[in-house]
């Protein structure tokens, strides 16, 4: 797979106007930059959404009360494995 890829994205009207606003009004310098912060964000908000998912798992299985919990040896737990 190529380091880059190329892509050929067309909008018009609202959202023309919206991005057209955006580099003019210096936020960004040209369009290219702007999807690549969208792209950005679009993947800072996926992996929050992993993270929060995986830390509510967590949360719930530490509040297990503990005579749910099994105690497990070193040697318990390599057995499994095999």
């Amino acid at each position: 797979m190529p380091d880059t890829m190329n892509l050929n994205v067309r909008i018009s009207g609202a959202l023309k106007d919206f991005v057209s606003h955006e580099i003019q009004d210096g936020a960004y310098e040209n369009v290219s930059e702007y999807v690549r912060d969208l792209i950005r964000r679009d993947k800072e908000k996926s992996e929050q959404t992993a993270f929060e998912n995986l830390k509510a798992e967590l949360q719930m299985a530490f509040s297990a009360p503990d005579s749910e919990y099994i105690e497990l040896s070193a040697a318990d737990i390599k057995n499994r494995s095999l």
